[in-house]
């Protein structure tokens, strides 16, 4: 079923889950696609049609079940079930991953939390302490792990996709500014801190001009 859904609508999928999630903590058990849209700022058209492309059903004149269609968009996102997370570098960005504590909302754990620099190693960083990169195989063993967190600098950041490829690793959230080479058989996402700031850059540039 996800492998037909388009991009754009995958995009959003992950808002949904979390207007669901708030929905249903707030004990909000049922609403329509045009209370749902005026909550996420979008057309109940759009909302219909994303769902219906995701599988998801509502009844007419009834509305959508959000516990129901919180699980069923959790099942297409595939966080039904628990994913362990290990994270290369532990750095500024690698250490905010390793604090957060919303992960866990959607079943994403982190277990461990790698770095080769000796002033680094041993140190506490919330519940973990920071492990030496050149155990990461014998560690790999011992837990399974679903995705890797690069949080590497630049240089580092193909070589240690190539070996944790190499020991099992199929799924990357990159943080490393580069784009990385991985093999057919994984899946990266890469988040590039700098393009999204100059984005906002660009957007505020514009916002401020006048005609």
């Amino acid at each position: 079923m996800a492998g037909s859904i388009s991009e754009a609508v995958l995009r959003r999928l992950p808002r949904y889950y979390r207007y669901l999630n708030e929905l249903e903590a707030d004990h909000v058990m049922q609403i329509s696609s045009k209370e749902l849209a005026e909550r996420m700022g979008l057309t109940a058209s759009q909302i219909r049609q994303d769902i219906n492309c995701s599988g998801g059903e509502g009844r007419q004149g009834f509305g959508y079940s959000v516990p129901k269609l919180r699980r069923h968009i959790g099942k297409v996102l595939g966080i039904q079930s628990k994913q362990n997370m290990i994270i290369i570098g532990a750095g500024n960005i690698g250490s905010a991953v390793a604090l957060s504590d919303s992960f866990r909302t959607s079943n994403f754990y982190t277990v461990a939390i790698f770095d080769t620099d000796p002033q680094k190693i041993g140190k506490k960083i919330g519940a973990l302490t920071v492990l030496d990169y050149k155990d990461v195989a014998a560690f790999l063993k011992r837990q399974p792990v679903h995705i890797a967190v690069l949080a590497v600098p630049f240089a580092s950041g193909q070589s240690v996709v190539d070996r944790l490829h190499d020991l099992g690793v199929t799924a990357f959230w990159n943080f490393v500014p580069a784009d990385l080479d991985i093999p057919d058989d994984a899946t990266i996402v890469s988040v590039h801190l700098e393009e999204g700031l100059q984005i906002l850059s660009y957007k505020m540039k514009e916002s401020s001009q006048t005609f």
